[in-house]
């Protein structure tokens, strides 16, 4: 099975901010550089560096990607190892949206109280 990016490959990865919603990645390659199999949830990456990559899946397939600088871009979860194909530095900051927190159940209202029971009044006779 694929693992985190940031404990597999730190020279390539690092987390710029984290919390219960998301994680974003600072990601940098080098010219010609490629990583390790790893995998990513659903995510939004923020090109900021043109770029020419290469993404090896487990089951050996490829896709080559070119992006400018600027470019935003959905990806779907997966594992891929990554290369940058091109003569320069390839850069993105990479938005892993985490799953969305269960909504906390509200505390069950107090069972209602029931009035004191009336006491029956009898009637005088006169």
């Amino acid at each position: 099975m694929a693992q985190d990016p940031v404990k597999v490959d730190p020279a390539h990865y690092k987390v710029e901010f984290e919390n219960a919603y998301a994680r974003v990645l600072r990601i940098r390659y080098g010219p010609r550089e490629r990583s390790v199999m790893h995998e990513h949830p659903t995510g939004l990456g923020v090109h900021l560096t043109d770029g020419h990559a290469r993404f090896t899946f487990p089951n050996g397939k490829t896709e080559e990607l070119r992006f400018k600088a600027g470019e935003i871009r959905a990806y779907p979860a997966g594992a891929h190892l990554p290369e940058n194909l091109g003569d320069q530095p390839l850069e993105l900051a990479f938005v892993e949206l985490k799953a969305r927190p269960a909504a906390k159940k509200p505390a069950p209202a107090p069972a209602a109280k029931k009035p004191p029971a009336k006491k029956a009044r009898r009637s005088k006779s006169r």
